[in-house]
């Protein structure tokens, strides 16, 4: 989903637009903004796709909010309105790629056919452009090849991290600072395509993703990516230098919500480009290189947590003392069991039966030690899950994970370990769903005690730590309509009961369900009803 900010400094205006656009379904996360520094707030909270701004506003006007926006969210398209007879000399002056311009008299046809073109240049820019072809030449080098090794190292290595790190940045061209703090976040892929892709077609696709996030980083940052020992894309991230030189601080406060919104611009390019959900955990602060290695740990201990199925979800997680890392002791030295253990930890179903079947279906062809030595792997993957997520007294027969003696044949056996995972399988997704409708209830119950609040996206999605599409996508799926009717509902039903039972002024009961302005509340009540709020009173108490 798009995210749209309208700013002007005429109230009437920005409310006139705001609704427009509301009620042509256009599929947009609407924001609006009644001056220039408004809109910075906004632009320096969450990624914004397109801006209709006035040209001409008091402080902050059009063009230093331009120059602000070509910096720091190089994808977004911006349309001025302006209602001066010199536009021509405008347009003339400012000559910028992604930028309309529309007389204020040309009416709202005209918006709404510039923003659907705005949609329309966003859409094909997310597709598999120069992008994508650019990180295709890059799949086979040498030098992807090797950085990827030495921060596989890094991430596994029970040593300490070298004193010499940035002398191998040196040697490895890694474009990252070995005295500066770094950001990680991590990834988790799913093929549209319900079938298992081969290791090679994997392994391609998740090196593709990850250059391809890079190409959307590179704007305001310096990243790198790997692919970890699972399949899974890593990336490490710092701000770009011209961010920080001299102002660290707001390099720092910046670098996080572009993270965010980029990643997501880049979660719609790889599902329209690639046919590849991504869901992405990202740390919401630094860290050291030392801490590389624990800070990769319990971030995959927190991709666990996921709410609903997680596709296409920007997570940023807040980690403490507490959230441990997994040990060295719960890496079985396998190398299969090492990727069964990934698929049981992502919940990739399908992915872990198929390895378990190649695993187990050859039974009658090897020795009963090789036998023995695979069901003891298993159950130990099995049983170190179900311990760390403690699932004992969910799990019929836990004790006979570790007693092969109890079945009369290995056919017995690994059936007993295959229903046991398939098991545990249906308690994670059960509990997805059920985190999925505890969330959607808390935003319910948030939206109906600030009605007279900012109820946007943003602010729903920042309020439960979700990042704004998934939200709104979770919503929908959760609930059966989206979640600004949900809020449109909600306000009309609490003016209702205010009108009907209520003294107050019909000025006063818009401003309690959060319109500052009689026109606005009028306009958007008759709209939702056929009559006025004062009509819808009196008709009431007849």
């Amino acid at each position: 989903m798009y995210r749209l900010l309208i700013v002007d400094d005429e109230e009437m205006i920005t409310d006139g637009l705001y609704e427009t656009l509301n009620g042509r379904n256009m599929g947009l996360d609407l924001c609006k903004a009644y001056s220039g520094k408004e809109a910075l707030g906004w632009l320096h909270r969450t990624r914004i796709d397109i801006v209709l701004s006035d040209i001409r506003m008091p402080g902050i006007d059009g063009i230093r909010l331009l120059s602000i926006i070509k910096r720091d969210w190089p994808h977004c398209r911006v349309i001025f309105l302006t209602g001066y007879s010199d536009f021509d000399s405008v347009y003339q002056a400012i000559q910028t790629p992604g930028v309309q311009y529309l007389l204020k008299s040309e009416g709202y046809p005209k918006v709404i056919q510039a923003v659907s073109a705005a949609v329309a240049e966003l859409d094909d820019s997310l597709r598999k452009d120069e992008m994508v072809q650019h990180a295709q030449e890059k799949l086979n080098t040498l030098e992807v090849l090797a950085r990827g090794e030495y921060f596989r190292h890094l991430l596994n290595s029970a040593k300490p991290v070298p004193s010499n790190l940035g002398e191998d940045f040196r040697k490895l061209n890694i474009p990252l600072d070995a005295e500066k703090p770094v950001y990680m976040a991590q990834g988790e892929l799913s093929h549209a395509s319900t079938s298992v892709s081969s290791y090679a077609n994997r392994q391609e696709s998740a090196l593709a993703v990850t250059l391809l996030a890079e190409s959307f980083l590179s704007g305001q940052a310096r990243s790198l990516g790997m692919i970890d020992r699972f399949g899974d894309p890593v990336w490490f991230v710092q701000p770009s230098a011209d961010r920080t030189d001299g102002n660290e601080a707001e390099g720092g406060a910046f670098i996080l919500p572009y993270l965010e919104g980029q990643f997501e611009l880049f979660q719609k390019a790889c599902m329209d480009s690639l046919g590849i959900s991504v869901a992405v955990t990202l740390r919401d602060r630094p860290c050291d290189w030392k801490e590389l290695s624990s800070i990769y740990d319990k971030i995959r201990r927190q991709r666990q947590r996921k709410t609903g199925d997680g596709a296409l979800m920007v997570r940023t997680a807040t980690l403490d003392e507490t959230d441990g890392a997994c040990s060295n002791q719960e890496r079985s030295p396998r190398e299969k069991s090492d990727a069964l253990a990934a698929h049981l930890d992502a919940g990739r179903r399908g992915e872990f039966l198929l390895l378990f079947d190649e695993l187990t279906g050859s039974e009658r062809e090897i020795g009963a030690s090789y036998l023995l030595e695979l069901y003891y792997t298993i159950s130990l993957v099995l049983l170190s899950y179900i311990n760390r997520w403690e699932l004992g007294n969910q799990v019929a027969g836990v004790s006979a994970l570790m007693r092969r003696d109890e079945f009369s044949s290995w056919e017995e056996a690994f059936a007993f370990l295959r229903k046991t995972a398939e098991t545990l399988f249906e308690i994670r997704s059960s509990g997805e769903r059920n985190r999925a409708a505890e969330a959607i209830s808390k935003v319910r119950a948030y939206i109906e005690e600030h009605l007279d609040e900012d109820l946007s996206l943003v602010r729903l999605a920042g309020y439960i730590h979700f990042n704004p599409s998934y939200l709104s996508r979770l919503f929908k799926q959760e609930s059966g309509v989206n979640l600004s009717d949900y809020i449109e509902h909600a306000r009309i039903e609490q003016a209702k009961e205010l009108l009907r039972n209520d003294e107050l002024k019909v000025l006063e009961i818009g401003v309690r369900v959060g319109y500052e302005a009689s026109q606005s509340f009028t306009r958007f009540f008759k709209k939702a009803t056929g009559v006025t709020p004062q009509e819808y009173r009196d008709a009431s108490r007849m």
